[in-house]
């Protein structure tokens, strides 16, 4: 797990060695934006300035978030609540620095490894590129030579999440002509592993010497992204290679087959190797952080199934696979409790816990099985809060940036409401009884701490006292019907006052939220502490569309009524909002947008896939639809790996999404709004209690005939297939799983 780092929708994180907890200053800041400190807006309203620390949340060790774009704080540990921040000049708020952009950049990741290797694929130990293992940077320089020449590169490309291939070119000049006559393969994996694979296009024999320049620093991420990385260490031959240490880390090297020199002093190992035409020879380098010939990766035990969308449209399954490869690349163990894995929240800048989006992520994957959930709520439930006091039962979380409109939100206040949710759509999906009891007890003081928390106008702050957003009041609704669905099936008492609870919200939503205007009005973003509204159409509005499963495969109410929700239908699938690559975070014309905003109007693919699901449920297949092929379209763009954001420029003829230079990639939102995307397709409404399922698949089949294979329904194997008409039928199932209309 990564040591402190900054990050897109920003974090900073301890390594899993590292006991205790951290603190997390919140600032107001996007991706490249100069950090404000506790201040949360400049000009002071509406929110004002709170105390300092006031907006300060007590995370648990290895916890990622920070406001979004922040780049590391400048010492190691993170500044105790209630210290005030660095001076700032009367000229304007202290800068820090920028984080370096990484769009373009190969990423190789089997959390807690990481690579980071530029296009070309030569380490040249400039910049974040690097082999890294939680947090540490073991190798920043790896320069290859070929008789004395610099290959020249071809193509740079992943393979898969944890490893990519560089190809490059060499002309030595035995033979006459312009044509290059060896060429150069280097596959390198995330765990530290690279294999040279030399080839001979000449006619002759070849003697060739090969170098490889090696350094490190040993800095952590967040010193290398911050540019205080320090200088290269001083190296020293070990068997087969080189080694650096400081006080508290070690690196090496080694070689297979053994160099036939080695210089400390330079940091190189050399070879000479003979080719006969059309021979190839490898040379395997393996960086570790100990002795032995290689570390182990320490990868989490992967807990989601192996399974498959196949169709008429192959984009489809592509994309599913690379979504699945890249959440399993991110899983990570809970250090509390090794056999629990979690999905990290993503990289560069996020490898580990970011609690609200680990269990998005652990939602939006609940078709490939339960056991995702389940490690993420045991992990989340050993962080809450105990006691009596005010924030008894709270799941600790820091704030997060929300863009130029709005103070930072705080990510516990979204965890805590999405623990019941969770937890009470895994049992549906087949989560065991007994697993679902050991839960229940964190899942009602979650409910209890809800009710403590509301305000005195009958909404939720976040934070408290600060705005009452609308897709806050979304997730607590949710969290309330879901909670009551949950207790009523567990025997457990309250559910009735639940019901009435979440009724009553409704009613004080649809009355203080919605904006009634000539075009028939949108959802306010949030309203003031004062009591007015935010005027602004955003992203978050989708999630007002998320209203949650309950049994018997029915979905739960929502906050709007059906003529509100078929007016933000309308709104959320207008040019405005669907800017034909995926929903944006701001609509184009309101005051503020920016296209690269990460929440001011680039597209956040999580709650693109949210709002293709929610259109589908609400039965606006047409505005569901023109989102699902704008996401796939993206997904093409992107390879397959969708970033968690990018620029939502106006889509025209011939144009491709811009990738935001700041954004974590692969992310574990985005990686599982594929999954959630394309399994909102077939309508999969699972009662595993009841044993049945129900299979709804949207009108009008929008990628064609589609097969969904090796997904997980009441812990048995599920495959459902969807024709061109959009009919859908069930191939494989559990036995004694009833089909439900």
């Amino acid at each position: 797990m990564a040591p402190p780092v900054p990050e897109t929708d920003p974090p900073r994180s301890l390594p899993p060695d590292v006991p205790g907890h951290r603190t997390a200053v919140a600032t107001e800041t996007g991706p490249g934006a100069p950090a404000r400190g506790p201040d949360i807006r400049p000009d002071g309203p509406p929110y004002g300035r709170p105390a300092v620390g006031a907006a300060v949340e007590r995370v648990p060790a290895g916890s990622t978030e920070r406001p979004a774009g922040a780049p590391p704080e400048p010492e190691p540990q993170a500044r105790p609540t209630g210290t005030p921040p660095p001076r700032q000049s009367a000229v304007g708020p202290a800068r820090r620095p920028e984080l370096p952009p990484v769009h373009s950049a190969v990423i190789c990741v089997a959390a807690p490894c990481l690579v980071i290797s530029p296009e070309h694929g030569q380490l040249t130990g400039q910049g974040v590129d690097g082999i890294y293992r939680s947090g540490r940077r073991l190798l920043s320089r790896c320069v290859l030579r070929v008789g004395g020449r610099d290959p020249v590169a071809v193509q740079g490309r992943s393979l898969a999440a944890d490893r990519a291939s560089f190809t490059a070119t060499v002309r030595t000049g035995i033979e006459a002509g312009p044509d290059p006559d060896i060429g150069i393969e280097r596959v390198r994996h995330a765990d530290g592993t690279e294999r040279i694979t030399l080839r001979s296009f000449a006619t002759r024999p070849l003697r060739l010497p090969v170098e490889v320049s090696l350094g490190t620093d040993l800095a952590e991420l967040a010193a290398v992204a911050a540019g205080r990385a320090g200088p290269e260490l001083a190296a020293g031959v070990h068997a087969a290679g080189l080694r650096w240490s400081t006080g508290d880390a070690l690196a090496v090297t080694t070689a297979e087959p053994a160099p036939d020199d080695a210089l400390a002093s330079a940091g190189l190992l050399r070879w000479q190797l003979e080719l006969a035409p059309g021979e190839s020879r490898s040379i395997e380098l393996r960086t570790t952080r100990d002795r032995s010939a290689r570390s182990p990766a320490g990868q989490a035990a992967n807990p989601l199934s192996a399974a498959r969308a196949e169709g008429d449209d192959p984009r489809a399954d592509a994309w599913f696979r690379t979504s699945l490869d890249d959440l399993r690349a991110l899983l990570l163990r809970d250090p509390g409790a090794p056999a629990d894995a979690f999905a990290a929240a993503g990289v560069p800048w996020r490898l580990g816990l970011a609690p609200a989006e680990s269990l998005w992520a652990a939602r939006m994957a609940l078709p490939l099985g339960t056991g995702l959930a389940a490690a993420t709520l045991r992990t989340l439930a050993r962080s809450q809060a105990g006691g009596r006091g005010p924030g008894a039962g709270k799941i600790p979380g820091p704030l997060r940036a929300a863009g130029p409109q709005l103070p930072p939100g705080c990510t516990g206040t979204e965890a805590t409401l999405g623990f019941p949710v969770v937890l009470a759509e895994a049992r549906r999906w087949g989560l065991p009884e007994e697993e679902v009891a050991r839960l229940l007890p964190a899942a009602e003081r979650c409910l209890g701490w809800l009710r403590s928390a509301l305000g005195e106008d009958g909404f939720l702050a976040d934070p408290d006292p600060g705005p009452r957003r609308c897709e806050t009041q979304a997730h607590a609704h949710r969290a309330a019907l879901l909670g009551a669905d949950l207790l009523a099936d567990c025997g457990r008492p309250g559910a009735a006052e639940w019901r009435e609870w979440a009724a009553a919200l409704r009613e004080r939503f649809r009355a203080r939220f919605w904006i009634d205007g000539p075009d028939g009005g949108r959802p306010a973003a949030a309203l003031h502490p004062d009591g007015r509204p935010l005027p602004r159409l955003t992203g978050a509005a989708a999630h007002l569309l998320d209203t949650g499963l309950l049994g018997g495969g029915q979905f739960a109410a929502g906050l709007l009524d059906p003529v509100r929700t078929e007016h933000l239908a309308r709104l959320l699938g207008a040019p405005a909002m669907d800017s034909g690559w995926g929903l944006r975070s701001m609509a184009a014309r309101e005051p503020g947008h920016n296209p690269f905003g990460h929440r001011a109007g680039a597209v956040r693919a999580h709650e693109s896939a949210l709002a293709v699901a929610g259109l589908a449920q609400a039965g606006f297949d047409k505005e569901a639809a023109g989102l699902l092929r704008g996401l796939l379209d993206a997904a093409e763009s992107f390879g397959y790996r969708l970033p968690e954001m990018y620029a939502a420029e106006q889509r025209t003829a011939g144009s491709a999404p811009l990738p935001h230079p700041a954004a974590c990639r692969p992310a574990a939102v985005a990686a599982a709004a594929g999954i959630h995307a394309l399994t909102a397709l077939a309508g999969i409404r699972p009662d595993a209690p009841a044993a049945t399922v129900a299979v709804t698949p949207r009108a009008g089949a929008p990628l064609g005939a589609l097969r969904l294979s090796g997904l997980r329904v009441a812990e048995e194997p599920f495959a459902v297939r969807i024709s061109r008409l959009g009919v859908g039928m069930v191939e494989e199932a559990a036995d004694g799983l009833q089909l439900r209309g």
